[in-house]
């Protein structure tokens, strides 16, 4: 198992990335400015209030609260992890979700009336950041883990018989 200090250094790195990014893209990118990168990525800014792919702009209260009891859910289930690849996938969701609680937190409006970040523009699919990169990768590789898991005979039953 990855143990608490490496857990907690790695969340602290995507944390620290994703913030650093988002400090870049709200200065470099201001008044509009897009950076193409290669082929169709770019950076522009934006900015969501809301959840997944602007979805439900100005829930962002409602959001960061349920949010932060995830966060404390999926910090359990790294330490109950069975394997380590599902304890790297949970520290990945983990991180991701702190980084957009921060912004929810102390941009902008204050106490979960910020707006989250974003500025990875692949111009075909909604706009996002690390945060949310963390997020999706950690998702597919805990499924991936799961999978594993289950092919390897170390089910739901076995992880909680240890």
């Amino acid at each position: 198992m990855l143990r608490i200090r490496r857990q907690a250094l790695l969340i602290a790195l995507v944390v620290l990335l994703d913030q650093v990014t988002k400090s870049w893209a709200v200065s470099a990118l201001a008044d509009g400015r897009v950076i193409h990168v290669i082929g169709s990525l770019q950076f522009s800014l934006g900015f969501n209030s809301g959840f997944a792919f602007s979805q439900g702009q100005g829930l962002g209260p409602l959001v960061g609260a349920f949010a932060i009891v995830a966060v404390l859910f999926l910090m359990r289930a790294v330490r109950k992890a069975t394997t380590q690849l599902s304890a790297l996938a949970l520290c990945a969701i983990v991180a991701g979700a702190i980084g957009n609680i921060a912004d929810r937190i102390f941009r902008e409006d204050g106490l979960l009336h910020g707006r989250v970040v974003d500025f990875i523009d692949l111009q075909w699919f909604p706009v996002f950041n690390v945060a949310d990169s963390s997020i999706t990768v950690g998702a597919c590789v805990l499924i991936a883990a799961m999978l594993m898991e289950s092919r390897n005979g170390k089910g739901v039953d076995d992880a909680h018989e240890s």
